[in-house]
């Protein structure tokens, strides 16, 4: 599948040492998964698309394309101007990524006036709107509250709902459920699931859980030391046969996990 983004041969080091070796992959408005064991490359695959690596790393690939745009050539302005507004990083525990001295709903309302230039009147519509479309309950009450005074489950929501207030193309999102327990996490995917169908996008989803993505995503790629080593619908992933993959399949079962 292309259409949407396509990489070829990304690199990443961290002084002599290289953390993504050679990654390919293409991917249309879909559901593809990165898993991975922890250090397998995930997330700085993942932030290589928007270019916001850590310190220290350096990036180097044949082909970085976003539809029509070099993201590799792209001047920083531009990427500035791609970064929310059509490309969308969720991560994985809204207490490091929402504000805590800004509430919920002036963080949403900041994105709406942002990337479109909405009056604070529109944008506080915008804003309650996206509050109800990521199915919060009382979203004119969690517009008013702070993120310290929400859970976990409503805090991934409200940074789901203020991504996605620039009407992105294309959504990562790394490890949005880790920090949740199973009933926030399905109220997640769910509201994943439906956002994405509705709205057309591509969803890039970083996790180390299999059973999720095989339930969740439609194509599974599986890293190991920074390789792609398998590409695999993500219903036949525990058909999968590299070595890897079965090594993350064992260590599931080992874990009692069905």
């Amino acid at each position: 599948m292309s259409g949407l983004l396509e990489v070829e041969n990304l690199r990443i080091r961290f002084g002599a040492a290289e953390a993504v070796r050679g990654v390919g992959f293409s991917m249309a408005r879909e559901r593809l998964a990165l898993v991975g064991a922890s250090g397998a490359g995930k997330s700085l695959i993942g932030r290589s698309i928007l270019r916001l690596l850590p310190p220290g790393a350096r990036m180097s690939a044949d082909r970085l394309r976003f539809e029509d745009i070099d993201l590799l050539q792209a001047p920083p302005a531009e990427m500035r101007a791609l970064r929310g507004r059509r490309i969308a990083l969720v991560l994985q525990d809204p207490k490091f990524s929402l504000n805590p001295v800004m509430t919920i709903g002036a963080q949403i309302e900041e994105a709406f006036r942002l990337h479109h230039g909405h009056s604070r009147r529109e944008a506080r519509e915008r804003a309650l709107a996206m509050l109800e479309a990521v199915r919060l309950n009382e979203p004119l009450r969690v517009h008013g509250l702070y993120p310290q005074q929400v859970s976990g489950g409503m805090g991934q929501r409200a940074m789901i709902a203020m991504m996605l207030a620039g009407d992105p193309d294309l959504l990562i999102a790394d490890e949005p459920t880790s920090a949740l327990d199973a009933r926030a996490t399905l109220g997640v995917l769910e509201v994943l699931d439906d956002l994405v169908a509705r709205r057309g996008m591509g969803l890039l989803f970083i996790s180390h859980d299999l059973d999720l993505v095989a339930g969740f995503c439609d194509r599974v790629l599986v890293l190991e030391a920074g390789e792609v080593v398998e590409d695999c619908a993500a219903a036949a992933l525990a058909e999968a046969q590299h070595p890897a993959t079965r090594r993350l399949l064992a260590a599931r079962l080992s874990l009692g996990v069905l």
